[in-house]
């Protein structure tokens, strides 16, 4: 009797062939892999998943920060940053040159930066000054920076900011690459149609962010002296 129930398990239907030959038992189906975890960590601020920084998958999750300051506020705002404020309204009225070497020092972060980006906006500075009667180059070569601090600190760019209050053209927010070439695009036309103000508004935003480079963060230094000359004498 047990052969003959051995042999109808053998040759049952359910069974595949080969294990139904061999008499094996089936093995239990793996356990489903769990689903992968997007990665979060962050880079220079700005939230990275996957590898790729937020900041280019903002329409459909994290959203953009505003400004610190408009771009018209040329005094700033009554705060602790009220005195460094109207130091960057007059640096930009007067000399845009050392503002924008300044901003790009904190931005950069690095030394020689300053002479590196002061001398070539004053030579461009004079130049359009020369030839056509006003400051028509150096915005040319000052409005990457706008960009670079937009994409830095995740911020809204002015198409974006136009298109949230109007409420028009929200497919081209979909598309990436075609939303930043016009934020690009807009760098740029701000740079020539307003440039002091536009100086000026990423001045004040880098002062609130990033410290200056040769403050050493606000870290205390500690120096040590040399003990004093020391004799030995008799007691008395």
């Amino acid at each position: 009797m047990g052969a003959a129930a051995n042999h109808e398990e053998e040759s049952s239907p359910l069974l595949p062939a080969a294990s139904a030959a061999a008499g094996q038992k089936l093995p239990r189906d793996p356990a489903p892999s769990p689903a992968p975890v997007a990665v979060k960590c962050c880079a220079n601020g700005v939230p990275v998943v996957m590898g790729e920084p937020v900041a280019a998958h903002a329409v459909g999750g994290v959203p953009r920060e505003s400004w610190d300051s408009g771009i018209l506020s040329c005094l700033g705002r009554n705060d602790e940053f009220c005195s460094s404020d109207l130091e960057v309204c007059l640096l930009g009225s007067i000399a845009p040159c050392v503002l924008y070497g300044s901003n790009v020092e904190r931005l950069a972060a690095g030394q020689g930066t300053f002479a590196n980006s002061c001398l070539p906006y004053t030579g461009l500075y004079m130049l359009g000054y020369s030839l056509f009667g006003w400051n028509c180059l150096a915005p040319w070569f000052s409005h990457p920076t706008r960009t670079a601090i937009r994409r830095s600190f995740n911020l809204e760019g002015s198409f974006e900011a136009f298109t949230r209050q109007c409420g028009c053209f929200r497919g081209l927010l979909e598309d990436e690459e075609r939303r930043e070439h016009l934020e690009v695009a807009c760098d740029l036309a701000t740079h020539y149609l307003c440039h002091p103000c536009a100086l000026c508004q990423e001045g004040r935003e880098l002062r609130r962010r990033v410290p200056h480079p040769g403050f050493n963060n606000g870290r205390s230094v500690f120096v040590m002296m040399p003990p004093m000359e020391q004799t030995m004498g008799r007691g008395m």
